[in-house]
């Protein structure tokens, strides 16, 4: 497991999956708002290949957010279109409704990071965001993320086009413990 100050990373486990696809994926308007695709609902038991993971899928590795003091599963952390050759992939999250607001994105980011950089060796990481989800902004910000761009009215979420905010970080200029400065915190990966 990988550990951040309140938060660890772990293999997803087959019973997070009915517990993920009924407060994230099966909620439409979450659902709507951190994909790029349309919503369209899942069969229980059926392998969905947002949960699922392969293990043999070189550029995506997921894990399961737990909190650290107890174990509870808060939600979903990946590291997706992962270039190898370019050592540059993207960051993705989603957290369950009784985890936000809790500080646990920060962390998870940080955690990821850690991941990316020093595990996986990556130059890059990036995310894309909504321009109006500002918790996501401020966890990425917090790890040292910087505004690059925003692409206008390119996603199209229930009825309507919305901008997207593109952040980056390089390897350069990551500070391990940028998120434990924040009060409260502290780095344990």
């Amino acid at each position: 497991m990988l550990k951040g100050g309140k938060v660890g990373l772990r293999a997803r486990h087959e019973d997070d999956i009915p517990v993920l696809r009924a407060e994230l994926y099966d909620d439409v308007v979450n659902a709507a708002r951190a994909e790029g695709r349309p919503w369209r609902p899942i069969t229980p038991g059926s392998k969905d290949s947002r949960l699922v993971v392969d293990d043999t899928e070189e550029g995506h590795v997921s894990f399961s957010a737990v909190e650290l003091a107890g174990g509870t599963l808060i939600g979903t952390a990946t590291l997706w279109g992962i270039d190898t050759h370019n050592r540059f992939a993207h960051i993705g999250l989603g957290l369950r409704p009784s985890a936000r607001g809790k500080g646990y994105g920060t962390d998870v980011v940080a955690v990821l990071c850690h991941y990316g950089f020093v595990v996986r060796g990556l130059h890059r990481l990036q995310i894309e965001t909504l321009s109006d989800n500002a918790a996501m902004l401020r966890s990425a910000e917090r790890n040292g993320f910087v505004r690059e761009g925003v692409l206008r009215s390119s996603a199209w979420v229930m009825g309507e086009f919305l901008d997207e905010v593109v952040l980056g970080l390089l390897a350069a200029d990551w500070k391990p413990d940028a998120a434990s400065r924040m009060p409260g915190a502290r780095r344990q990966v």
